[in-house]
């Protein structure tokens, strides 16, 4: 059972944000392709921190906390771009890309009639006063970081069971970043760490995913979880389409369904594939990694109070990919996204769920397809990840301070 009082409750959504997204845990900031060349930066955010991803003179990737060290200004605004130095516009403190101190006007005060007047104090030192400066690892060409620089390394937060299946997507080949897409969605933020751990809804839910065979219920499929239950990867085969018993007897499956442009399931099996045409990975608590046939990308969850979260995905393709292969992943990114043939429907059942909690917040969820227990499965017709998940969150949760 999931109290509807888990996706409403400031209290416990402020108790998340400091046990999950700032302590003890690693969240994705970006990917390194995003900031190729030093002195390029993108402002994002961990829980609900704005944090900017840096790459410095020497090449070295930084990510600091977006507050002046001086009066506390959020200074930096855009989304990405590339300079020497930031400057908070309100007093203009200056920090090098390693969030470091290098300039503070009026330090030495002003003379006048001379005196000099004001001034920092003779004992103040530029290195005590630089940005917060976060915890980074990378993998594969993923940044993650952490504000808790007691946090474990990133391979044994991943795990053993859930590394191959990073790996399988970031292998080290460059990536080529093609585009992004954002939204505000008007639900608690643990609903999409659902939803992407709920291996059976599409088949019912998503028109396009069951009449064309993409992610089916009778798709051959394996679900992963690390140790803790917290991360998971749900693992199909694309099958053929088309009528198959009772996995089509839904509302959802649509056999007079065509495309006016065939090209949108033009899909070139991938060597690096090696099977699954679908693997779809959460790794807790912010972010969610895409292979759908040929489009990949992340998606990024940055909660925004407890009922509402943003949504932003990076669509992105590989350095050594044909012009081809290229504009194949972008057609194929139109399944996803906030208007995405697949994607719109999880927005809309995300929002529709939040309203129904919120009107009846001493009510309760029930997850219990599959049995009680949480493990691994060899199948899809299971909510065992999302049981998996709620063990953990309690865990950390009720865990004393």
């Amino acid at each position: 059972r999931i109290p509807f009082l888990a996706y409403t409750s400031d209290e416990l959504y402020r108790r998340e944000l400091e046990r999950f997204f700032y302590r003890g845990h690693w969240c994705y900031v970006g990917l390194e392709a995003e900031v190729p060349e030093p002195g390029d930066f993108k402002r994002t955010a961990i829980g609900e921190r704005s944090v900017i991803l840096t790459r410095d003179a020497e090449g070295r990737l930084h990510v600091v906390e977006n507050i002046c060290a001086h009066r506390g200004m959020r200074f930096c605004r855009e989304r990405h771009g590339r300079r020497k130095s930031f400057v908070c516009p309100y007093h203009q403190w200056s920090y090098k890309p390693n969030g470091d101190l290098q300039g503070v006007p009026l330090r030495r005060g002003v003379k006048q009639d001379g005196q000099v007047l004001g001034g920092m104090p003779p004992e103040f030192r530029p290195e005590d006063h630089g940005l917060n400066k976060l915890k980074v690892a990378t993998r594969g060409g993923v940044v993650f970081a952490s504000f808790d620089h007691g946090v474990e390394p990133l391979e044994d937060y991943l795990g053993p069971a859930i590394v191959p299946w990073f790996d399988r997507l970031f292998d080290g080949r460059k990536l080529k970043i093609l585009g992004y897409n954002r939204q505000r969605i008007p639900g608690n933020w643990k609903l999409m760490q659902e939803n992407i751990k709920d291996p059976y809804h599409p088949g019912l839910l998503h028109t396009w995913f069951v009449t064309f065979g993409l992610w089916r219920a009778d798709n051959k499929s394996r679900l992963v979880m690390d140790a803790k239950h917290r991360h998971a990867a749900m693992i199909s085969t694309r099958g053929s389409g088309g009528q198959a018993g009772g996995v089509t007897q839904v509302e959802s499956f649509k056999a007079s369904m065509k495309l006016n442009d065939p090209s949108f399931l033009d899909i070139v099996p991938e060597p690096w594939w090696g099977g699954p045409t679908a693997v779809m990975t959460t790794i807790f608590p912010s972010v969610v990694l895409q292979q759908q046939v040929n489009s990949v990308s992340t998606r990024h969850i940055q909660p925004a109070g407890p009922g509402s979260f943003d949504f932003v995905w990076t669509h992105f393709g590989f350095e050594d990919d044909s012009p081809e292969m290229t504009e194949r992943r972008l057609r194929q990114a139109n399944l996803f996204g906030p208007a995405g043939f697949v994607s719109a429907d999880d927005g809309e059942v995300i929002e529709f769920s939040q309203q129904a909690f919120e009107s009846k917040p001493f009510h309760r969820a029930v997850a219990e397809l599959g049995g009680r227990e949480v493990g691994d499965t060899e199948h899809m017709v299971t909510e065992t990840l999302i049981r998996g998940m709620y063990r953990y969150w309690r865990e950390v949760m009720e865990a004393s301070e």
